[in-house]
This record gives C-alpha cells, structure tokens and sequence, in this order.
C-alpha cells in the first residue's frame, strides 16, 4: 500500500510539523512588536487600558512560542530520523545556522519572555520595556539564522564536497550564512510577518467593536494595528521586488517553473498573467 511507504509517511509528518511551525512561530514575530509597542505605551503613558492591553499581547504571544518551540522541537528531530542521509550530507553546514538559533536567539527570547511573564514586579518599568523589546528582537534573530540554513540550501555558498564526495563541507562561513539570497530572503519575510501581525490586531480589535466590548481598548488596538500594516506593507512592495530580482538571477529555473515558463527558462516580466499548463 502506498500509504505504508516510509518516504510518504515522513513526508506527511515533517509537512504536517511544518505547517503548524510555520504558523505559529512567523505569528509571534509579527505581534511581538505590537507588543512591544504597548508595553512601551503603558510605561510612558501610565495609562490602565495600554496596560490591559499589553498584557493582553503577552499572553497571546506566550502561547505562540509555546506551541513554536513544541513543534520546532519534534521538527529538528524529524531532521535526522525523516532525512537521515540529507543531515549526514550537509549536517556541518545546515546544522550550524540551526544550532546558533538555539543559543543565541532562542534563549535571547526565552530568557527575557521569563522577565515578561514573571518580572512585572521584580524588575524596574525600563527594563521591563526592555525586556519586551528583546524578546521581539529575539523573533527576528531566530527567523535569521533559519533563513540562513533555507538559504543555504536554495543558493549554497561557501562550502565544498569532500574528497570522497560524501559530504558538504564548509569553507567560509559567512560566504555561505550570508549567500546570495540570505538577505532578500530575510527581509521580505519578516516585512510579511509584520503585516500578518498587524492584520491579527486589526481583526481582535474589529471584533471587539463588533461585539461593543471594551471598544476603547480595541479601537487602540485597530488603529496601532493599521499604523503598523500600512509602513510595513509599503516597505513590503520594494523587497517582495528585490526577492524576485534575486530568484531570477540566482534561481532563473526555478522562476520559470513559477511562471509556467517550460521552453525559456528566464520569463519575461507582466503586469498580470495566467498559467497555461498545456
């Protein structure tokens, strides 16, 4: 039977792991810096409904990262029990992006979510904006150094095959962290994350008017979330373009596979277009 092949079935995993990761990790970059943002309003406004509010994007955001690191743990199991052969072939290279997340911006995160959760009154009110704004920072660091081994493995740099073929080894280290398509890569998908982030805040807040229920508080929310959604969707339009520019020069098949290019491999540019797949 199909579904009792070993290559399906762990493919079905990792996707289904995947999925859940990409949701809620991504989500907890884009309303870390609402967070942020009213955690800092509440210290210099010393007003109770910002207060309630950044309370309110502490405890959504808690719950992000908490199923974020339960599906990104089983996810880097899934590396060396799913793909086997592909983290022997390039483990030196990929697993170093993926190492340096865990110690550099995963504890970065975790350590100062601790002082936002546990700290309110522990701490002085400076460093518990602070502590807020590095836990967002820490987002942001982690999404790097994933992207960075994503990157690597679109656009590989800095690194040969071994004498024997056997392995991927690496030969400079930020040739290959800071490969051609790290940054483009980087930038648009953290400007994305930030307006997925802004249009959550949009939707609590509509719905609490909606509702009529704390409609002070929720129209902050609303208008903070749309300030946030319209710079961040601007700046969006320039590096969804230069992602783009990237892919055709350094992925030019892989564009024309997108575009439903079959015979040229570098497509021309349209306003608008439609696939043919005869």
């Amino acid at each position: 039977m199909e579904l009792l092949d070993a290559a399906l079935l762990a493919r079905i995993q990792f996707a289904v792991t995947v999925a859940y990761h990409f949701i809620f990790v991504p989500l907890s970059i884009g309303i870390g810096l609402i967070m942020a943002i009213f955690v800092t309003r509440a210290y210099r406004r010393k007003d109770e409904i910002d207060d309630g509010i950044a309370r309110m994007w502490v405890k959504i955001f808690t719950a992000t990262f908490a199923i974020g690191v339960a599906t990104g743990i089983t996810m880097e199991f899934s590396f060396g029990t799913n793909w086997a052969d592909y983290s022997r072939f390039v483990g030196d290279i990929f697993g170093a992006p993926l190492a340096a997340e865990a110690l550099f911006a995963f504890f970065l995160e975790s350590v100062f979510l601790g002082v936002l959760l546990f700290g309110r009154s522990k701490v002085s009110p400076k460093l518990y904006v602070v502590a807020a704004w590095l836990v967002w920072f820490g987002s942001c660091l982690s999404a790097l150094w994933i992207l960075i081994a994503n990157s690597w493995m679109q656009t590989p740099a800095g690194a040969m095959l071994s004498a024997d073929g056997s392995q991927a080894v690496i030969t400079d280290f930020f040739a290959a962290a800071f490969n051609p398509t790290t940054w483009p890569r980087y930038f648009h998908t953290v400007l994305s994350l930030l307006v997925m982030g802004s249009f959550i805040s949009m939707a609590i807040g509509a719905w609490y008017l909606i509702k009529k229920r704390h409609e002070a508080a929720a129209d902050r929310v609303l208008r903070i979330g749309a300030v946030v959604g319209i710079l961040s969707t601007c700046v969006l339009l320039v590096s969804a373009h230069s992602s783009a520019v990237v892919v055709s020069e350094e992925q030019p098949t892989k564009l024309a596979m997108m575009e439903g290019m079959y015979e040229d491999e570098v497509p021309p540019l349209y306003a608008f277009g439609w696939v043919d797949q005869e």
